[in-house]
Order: structure tokens, then C-alpha cells, then sequence
């Protein structure tokens, strides 16, 4: 080893270590249902030469998933569910963790530990439930209702599949494969009808527009968001990921929630330079890729 890498190699490792521990919620940035990955006797739902593989197996994910939760604020039913059901003012880590397992283990799992996980998420959502208002009217909600199941969905797809365009590489199959395969997913938590084609996504996202709306508790959390309660070393990089989801929203989404709107100008080299530092100091493939690769090549196991 020469005298530069042995200097930059353990900070490397430093920094990989404390961003894994950060998005898996994991002291070792490794948790079990990581390793649990080696297991199994088939690819998954979806295999390596899919399309989300390839999307969720990209850094520009960390820009879609603020983005998605931004998008998930706007609908007053989404919304009312995590602020009256969840701890993500007290434990933001926690609640990313626990999307970050389902999102890995449906990608990247065997199936058998894809539909154990899937019936994880959909016996959370059997008790999350209760009553929001809109201009002085309650409505209820569900969150085992498909149509509010489908909106879930629909935003993750919509915000993955937007930063990935931006600063991902190549899609296999494009973007509409990413669209269908991971209509799967969506599926096997209750949703039904799930978009598979970009246009489909495109048409079921105008259907919601109505839906959606501003409000106080919309604002709040859109500010809790915007600065989450992170470790001093992660509020940088964390920043860039905000610039570039924001870049990439609709004018009214974000005047909607009380955010500025960002130029892509700004954002697109802001981003890419941060997703740059994050590609070298974590390595080619994930922890979760790389057991899923043992298991897939372990089994001889054909790839979809």
C-alpha cells in the first residue's frame, strides 16, 4: 500500500461506516436483514439485470427518497398517518431505517424474505388508521385503503425514477421497465392497480392532484425535512440532497409545502459532486448487492 492510500483508505472506510449507520439504523452499518441476504434459493422479485436493481442500487436513490417523503406531505391522509402514527420528529433515523429495510429486502432479498417483509409493512398499516380535517371537515383514514396504498407507491416511483434520470446512469429496459417491474412491489403491500408505464404513472399522478393540499402540519413537516435532526458531519451532504430534490419537484408541490424553488443549474453539479464523494468512499456495490450476489451466485441461481 502506498504512503496516499493508506491514508485515505481508513478514511474512507470511516465514512462509509458512519453513512451505513446512519440509513440502516444499524450500529455496524450492517444489519441481520442484510446478511440474511446470503440466504435463499432464488434472485428475487426481480434479479440483477432488472430494472430496480439498477435504480435502487444507485446513489441518486438518497435524492429520490427525500423526495418522496416530501411528496408523500402533500396528501393530507399520508400525512396525518405518519405525523399521528410515527415517532419522526423524536426518531427521523429510526423511520428511514425501517423504509430503507423494506425498499433493500423487496429489491435484493430472495422472495421468501421479500414476502416476509412485505407482511411486516402490511401488518404495521393494519394499525395505523384514525381521522384527519380538511377546511374544518374530518375524513377518515386507512392505511390499508388501496387508494391511499397507491399514492405511497406512485410518489416513491415518481420521485426514484425522477432523480435517477438526472443523475443516474442507464435504465435497463428504460423507464418504463423500472415502472412495471416495480409495480410488483408495490402489490405485495396491498396496492392495486399500480402504474406500469410512464405514462400510467403520469396519468395516475394527475388523478391525485385534486388530493393534494396545503396546510399547516403540510409546512411543518416539509421544514422538518428540509433540516432533520442529523449528525454535524451529515448536514452537508444532506443539503445537496435536498437542493436536488427540490430542483426536481413541481413549482405549486413546492409552494405548496412553503419551499423555494432551486434551479437545476444549482443542483445538478452540486449533486453530482456529492454523489461522487459518497461513490468513493462507499465503493462500486452496497453491503445488501453484495450479499444478494453471493446468494444469486452461490445457488447458480438463473438471473431474470
Amino acid at each position: 500500500m502506498n504512503p496516499v492510500d493508506s491514508v485515505i483508505n481508513p478514511l474512507r472506510e470511516r465514512a462509509a461506516s458512519g453513512f451505513r449507520r446512519i440509513v440502516s439504523g444499524d450500529p455496524t452499518g450492517v444489519p441481520e436483514w442484510v446478511a440474511q441476504m446470503r440466504e435463499g434459493d432464488d434472485a428475487g422479485y426481480f434479479g440483477p439485470d432488472s430494472a430496480p436493481w439498477a435504480v435502487h442500487g444507485a446513489l441518486p436513490t438518497l435524492v429520490g427518497g427525500v423526495r418522496a417523503l416530501l411528496m408523500q406531505a402533500l396528501h393530507p391522509a399520508a400525512l396525518a398517518g405518519v405525523m399521528q402514527h410515527s415517532r419522526y420528529e423524536e426518531d427521523a433515523l429510526g423511520r428511514l431505517a425501517g423504509t430503507t429495510q423494506w425498499l433493500t429486502v423487496v429489491t435484493f432479498g430472495d422472495k421468501a424474505q421479500a414476502d416476509r417483509e412485505c407482511a411486516r409493512v402490511r401488518g404495521l398499516h393494519r394499525r395505523v388508521n384514525g381521522v384527519y380535517t380538511v377546511n374544518g371537515v374530518e375524513f377518515p383514514y386507512d392505511a390499508t385503503d388501496p387508494d391511499l396504498l397507491r399514492w405511497v407507491h406512485i410518489a416513491f416511483t415518481d420521485s426514484f425514477l425522477a432523480t435517477h434520470l438526472v443523475w443516474g446512469d442507464e435504465i435497463p429496459g428504460g423507464a418504463d421497465a423500472y415502472v412495471r417491474e416495480w409495480a410488483k412491489a408495490g402489490e405485495l403491500v396491498g396496492v392495486e392497480n399500480p402504474p406500469r408505464s410512464v405514462a400510467e404513472l403520469r396519468s395516475q399522478m394527475a388523478e391525485y392532484e385534486p388530493q393534494l393540499c396545503t396546510s399547516v402540519e403540510a409546512k411543518e413537516t416539509a421544514a422538518f425535512i428540509r433540516k432533520p435532526p442529523l449528525p454535524l458531519a451529515a448536514q452537508g451532504p444532506y443539503a445537496a440532497l435536498l437542493l436536488g430534490a427540490l430542483s426536481t419537484m413541481a413549482p405549486h408541490h413546492l409552494e405548496m409545502l412553503g419551499l423555494p424553488q432551486v434551479p437545476k443549474v444549482i443542483a445538478r453539479p452540486a449533486v453530482k459532486v456529492m454523489l461522487g464523494t459518497l461513490a468513493f468512499a462507499l465503493g462500486p456495490t452496497s453491503p445488501s448487492q453484495q450479499a444478494a450476489m453471493t446468494r444469486i451466485d452461490n445457488n447458480s441461481v438463473p438471473r431474470d
